[in-house]
């Protein structure tokens, strides 16, 4: 018996398939199929890991790389339970788990994972409100531990919907509706309280 060789197929065709399909053809070396996978999915995964890790991480990068890298590694255990965008989020997520675990002391996290818009066209207040408000945000996702971080953003910020983030996760429904219930609950808490 040979080894399995990967089919090529054309931009166009790769572009075609479906995300499953192209998950499957990782499954077998197919690196191009990676490659439409990365095109197609790249700006999702680094938006979540800047929400993640802080906009000022310079890891971002790296991480999406590794995000794709390791999904490749392990394409042959997609079992198709969530969609492929789900799974990519989860393999990021466990990926800044284990960086961080790995990090001597962590790098100052971003002043803000929430895109300001309009800023322009607000006015000094409404534009100083929203600053404060970010911030706000921002320390208390940073308070979060890091499994409910994670489920918040996936859920909250990103729009997983829970059983597709449980399953991407390998949690429990209830499992995972705790850990946004008590994520929610910390978030409401520092922001409307100032952070205090």
């Amino acid at each position: 018996m040979g080894k399995v060789l990967p089919i090529r197929r054309p931009a166009e065709t790769r572009r075609q398939l479906s995300d499953e399909a192209l998950m499957a053809a990782c499954g077998t070396g197919d690196t191009s199929a990676l490659a439409e996978l990365f095109d197609r999915f790249s700006p999702d995964v680094h938006r979540f890991l800047v929400r993640l890790r802080g906009a000022d991480d310079h890891s971002i990068d790296d991480l999406v790389q590794d995000t794709f890298l390791h999904a490749f590694d392990g394409a042959g255990r997609f079992a198709g339970r969530s969609a492929v965008r789900t799974w990519l989020l989860a393999v990021a997520a466990n990926l800044v788990k284990t960086y961080a675990r790995g990090e001597v002391r962590r790098k100052e996290r971003g002043r803000a994972y929430l895109e300001l818009q309009d800023a322009e066209a607000a006015g000094p207040d409404l534009l100083a409100e929203r600053r404060q408000l970010m911030a706000r945000m921002s320390v208390a996702l940073e308070g979060l531990p890091h499994d409910q971080r994670v489920v918040f953003l996936l859920c909250d910020v990103e729009g997983v919907r829970g059983v597709d983030a449980a399953k991407a996760l390998g949690l429990r429904e209830g499992t995972l509706y705790r850990r946004l219930h008590d994520a929610r609950k910390a978030v409401r808490a520092a922001v409307l309280g100032g952070g205090t």
